[in-house]
């Protein structure tokens, strides 16, 4: 879940449309009282905080976000205003993620938050191992059935996407926005075509990555 706070309503609803057309799941808030009254129940994954709010500033909510030991890990992107070089400064020393500069597009906005929940993630695994395919992440390496397989980055972070994910049914639009960072524009081909490659160098391995039709694409075997 991703939050936005933004208190003019055109510009709040242009960013929730944005995320939740590329999968997100979204919520907005006009200040700072309505997003802490919401973090009584819920707590988001990412918040992207104006600073330009009224009543308490999007400084003071990040300070406030960061003294507290519940939400001091909880990332968070701001906006600020064009040339507004003290607000950059001060959010980042106070322990903002990241900053966007206004006004900005939407893609760069997606770009941003979506590199800073990579590196908020939990460290994932240096190996996979599902069936007979293994992925090293430190070594870049994949094997199937005890052999090297070669494979490009996209095929590689394609697999690795699959593989940390058993069962998950991963549609062509959501494997787009999280292996090449596209949003959808109607054409998923690229998708399909290294679905195909990637079974061709797998060998008889290539089974385990599966079309779930009308869906997209899972990958199935026992994970060791």
């Amino acid at each position: 879940m991703i939050w936005c706070v933004e208190d003019d309503a055109g510009v709040r609803e242009i960013e929730l449309y944005t995320l939740r057309q590329t999968g997100f799941a979204a919520e907005g808030f006009q200040d700072g009282a309505a997003m802490f009254d919401a973090l009584k129940r819920q707590t988001p994954q990412l918040i992207v905080l104006d600073v330009m709010l009224p009543g308490m500033d999007g400084v003071q909510i990040l300070k406030r976000l960061k003294e507290n030991p519940k939400t001091a890990a909880l990332p968070v992107i701001m906006a600020t205003a064009k040339g507004a070089e003290y607000d950059k400064i001060m959010a980042l020393d106070l322990g903002a993620d990241d900053y966007l500069v206004k006004p900005f597009g939407m893609l760069e906005m997606l770009a941003r938050v979506r590199a800073v929940l990579r590196r908020a993630a939990p460290g994932r695994p240096a190996q996979l191992t599902l069936g007979a395919i293994t992925l090293d992440t430190r070594a870049h390496t994949v094997t199937a059935n005890g052999a090297r397989v070669e494979l490009t980055l996209k095929e590689f972070e394609l697999l690795q996407l699959l593989m940390a994910h058993p069962g998950t049914v991963f549609t062509r639009e959501r494997l787009l926005s999280d292996v090449w960072e596209m949003d959808y524009d109607g054409e998923t081909r690229t998708v399909d075509v290294h679905i195909r490659t990637l079974r061709t160098k797998l060998g008889a391995c290539g089974a385990q990555v599966e079309t779930v039709r009308g869906l997209g694409y899972k990958m199935e075997g026992e994970s060791v």
